[in-house]
């Protein structure tokens, strides 16, 4: 067998391998615990939550 296949399979079976290996981990060490919580991190008093503050093209962006 060649030394590019040999590769190549190694890769295919290594990358899958390494991800789920990530997730086990991140899962072990409580990453996923308050996951909601999380999605607010950019949020601030400059910059409430629902309220956008961006300017695109000189005008405020319409609020629903």
């Amino acid at each position: 067998m060649n030394v590019l296949a040999i590769l190549m399979i190694g890769g295919v079976l290594a990358v899958p391998a390494v991800g789920l290996w990530a997730l086990h981990w991140a899962s072990c060490n409580g990453e996923f615990r308050l996951i909601d919580r999380a999605a607010l991190l950019p949020f601030d008093e400059e910059e409430p939550v629902g309220q956008p503050t961006d300017l695109i093209l000189n005008r405020h962006s319409p609020t629903t």
